[in-house]
């Protein structure tokens, strides 16, 4: 097995204008997890995640909830993906 598990998720409900991005920046880096987070012309919030297994997961599953404004209705997820480089989770423009 890998030690080091990507994804990508999209996150929908009201996920922008609440400090989704930059929530999912510090939560990340605190995992030490590699990726971005960017918002979606939709409304949505979507980020990828790369690094140890049990942080992906535990992150993914963050997402379902996110900062304290936020009302998450749905987390899409989508295995793999290119690793971005490591040691970096930044906010991009959508």
């Amino acid at each position: 097995m890998s030690a080091t598990r990507t994804v990508s998720v999209i996150v929908k409900g009201r996920v922008q204008g609440v400090s989704y991005r930059v929530w999912t920046q510090a939560e990340a880096r605190a995992r030490g997890l590699s990726g971005y987070v960017r918002n979606r012309d939709d409304g949505s919030v979507e980020a990828l995640f790369s690094g140890p297994p049990e942080a992906v997961d535990h992150m993914v599953a963050l997402c379902r909830s996110g900062p304290p404004a936020a009302r998450v209705t749905d987390v899409s997820l989508r295995e793999g993906g290119n690793p971005p480089e490591t040691g970096r989770f930044e906010i991009l423009r959508g």
